[in-house]
């Protein structure tokens, strides 16, 4: 498996992790009604419900970017560095939103991602740039 798909992988998974952070040892979960039982939560599983929200809305413009510049040429040693820093401020912005500490830094990491979403040169000289969802809060 290359850098390339294994970020997207990644990427992918983000949302699980973040459903499993809101639902784990949760008492009274209910499976026949799981949104309304989440609605009713608060704390840390509210915010990993929102940082899930939030990868599902990160991940599509992000992986059509990461395949649209592979699709184009560009070689995995020019795109998986901003791949990887995408993953990496991803998994910040996420840790950070759910311990609550969303003072500036989520927003530094999540501008951080988001400058860094693949604007990369193709063989043409355009950019390829995708834009990135807006953190939930």
């Amino acid at each position: 498996m290359n850098q390339l798909t294994l970020t997207i992988l990644i990427a992918a998974l983000l949302p699980v992790v973040c459903a499993a952070i809101a639902k784990w040892g949760a008492q009274g979960y209910d499976n026949n009604h799981p949104r309304s039982w989440m609605s009713a939560q608060s704390g840390f599983r509210a915010r990993a419900d929102a940082a899930q929200q939030n990868s599902l809305e990160a991940f599509p413009p992000f992986a059509v970017a990461l395949i649209l510049a592979w699709v184009q040429g560009l070689p995995e040693s020019l795109l998986a560095p901003w791949a990887w820093a995408f993953i990496a401020c991803r998994v910040a912005y996420i840790g950070l939103y759910i311990t609550d500490r969303a003072t500036w830094l989520p927003c530094v990491t999540w501008k951080s991602s988001r400058s860094r979403r693949m604007a990369t040169s193709t063989k043409y000289g355009t950019m390829l740039s995708a834009p990135m969802a807006m953190p939930a809060h």
